[in-house]
């Protein structure tokens, strides 16, 4: 044979030559499809359209650099290089970035984030922290240098002159700035001695707000022990820490006025209530005054003697009535113990025995029928005055 023979390793290594360098790297698009995240980081996939697919590998440094989190079915493109896997004999895409198919990364990362942290239950209202209606101590962290600051403290100032305000500087935008944010909050509460915080910056375009769309600065708003008010960019912008704060403020102007009351307000208001609790005063005062005035014009108070004898005789009058009715009382009960006293003595037996009666005894019971005694038994008879014992001598019928 006139033509080389060649190694299966041979081949593939002419195919791979000639296969990578005739493909510069590449923008392609698909729907996503077999995704697996290896435990080494790297992420294998599939892209895929109606026709066609190609296997896809993206490895963990560039996997770690992704604003949201691809899924199965997700339309992307990527951009990558052609590459055949020599070892399995196969060509695939090495990914090199990724992007949402007709979203921007960041926006589908906002969305993917706040719909965690909802189902986590992050936002709800039930977590908020009140804000202290007299802080004495407000605690900003946003940058040294931005307009932010410089807003907060006019108008903090303004309001109410005198509160101290204490400044952690950080950075509000690029790498690390979600970082600093977190750090400065947990830092905030370890302190201790702020009864508010203001977590915020001016406005600007996505990218320059995402710091406050992390989640570790998401986390850290809502382990705060301090209330905390998210004052991130201008009334339209809406940011991840807006949502986990006890309070959002359109801007950071705003978030100083929710922080403090107005003094000069407040010191209306007391005005106005010291001026309506005199008025209230004054009229306690005189209608005392009134009523001090009648007791003192009173007939009892001009004539008390007469007062007193009048309850005097009140009391004679009483003490006559209730002699007449315990008398009254008296002569019913020695009546009726008259009665009871006649009624006992017609049923005494010493006054049937005074009207000439006698009762007969035989051995200690009362002899009523002859049938009782016999001849030669020895009977006592009692007397009104006395008695006797007989002998029975003779008995005669008991109707005689």
């Amino acid at each position: 044979m006139d033509q080389p023979i060649l190694t299966v390793s041979q081949l593939t290594r002419q195919i791979k030559e000639l296969l990578e360098s005739s493909f510069p790297r590449l923008w392609v698009e698909g729907e996503i499809s077999n995704f697996k995240r290896h435990t080494s980081g790297h992420i294998y996939f599939t892209l895929k359209d109606e026709n066609a697919q190609i296997s896809c590998a993206l490895w963990k440094f560039r996997a770690g650099r992704l604003l949201f989190q691809p899924q199965n079915g997700m339309q992307v493109i990527v951009e990558g290089d052609l590459q055949v896997y020599e070892r399995g004999g196969n060509y695939q895409l090495i990914v090199q970035q990724m992007h949402p198919a007709g979203v921007g990364s960041l926006q589908m990362a906002f969305e993917q984030l706040k719909k965690k942290l909802l189902a986590e239950g992050l936002f709800d209202e039930a977590h908020k922290k009140p804000l202290p209606l007299f802080p004495e101590r407000v605690g900003v962290i946003t940058s040294p240098t931005g307009a932010a600051i410089r807003d907060i403290i006019s108008v903090l100032k303004r309001r109410f002159p005198g509160i101290e305000i204490i400044l952690y500087p950080v950075r509000v935008q690029g790498e690390g700035a979600a970082e600093e944010i977190a750090q400065a909050i947990a830092d905030f509460n370890r302190y201790g001695k702020v009864d508010v915080l203001i977590v915020g910056r001016g406005g600007g375009s996505l990218e320059d707000l995402w710091a406050f769309n992390e989640e570790v600065v998401a986390r850290a708003i809502f382990k705060s022990h301090i209330p905390i008010i998210s004052a991130v960019g201008h009334e339209v912008d809406f940011s991840i820490a807006d949502f986990v704060a006890d309070r959002r403020a359109p801007t950071p102007s705003a978030a100083a006025e929710l922080v403090v009351p107005n003094k000069s307000e407040i010191k209306g208001q007391l005005l106005y209530f010291a001026e309506k609790f005199v008025t209230l005063l004054n009229k306690r005062i005189t209608n005392a005054r009134t009523a001090l005035e009648n007791i003192r014009t009173s007939y009892g108070f001009r004539q008390p003697q007469d007062k007193v004898y009048q309850y005097l005789q009140q009391v004679d009058d009483l003490q006559r009535k209730i002699q007449m009715i315990l008398t009254h009382q008296l002569q019913l009960k020695e009546s009726r113990l008259e009665t009871l006293k006649k009624q006992i003595q017609s049923m005494n037996p010493d006054a049937i025995l005074e009207r000439g009666y006698s009762i007969c005894f035989k051995d200690g019971v009362v002899v009523k029928d002859v049938a009782q005694i016999h001849l030669s038994d020895q009977v006592q008879v009692k007397l009104f005055k006395g008695g006797f014992s007989a002998q029975v001598q003779q008995i005669g019928d008991k109707h005689e």
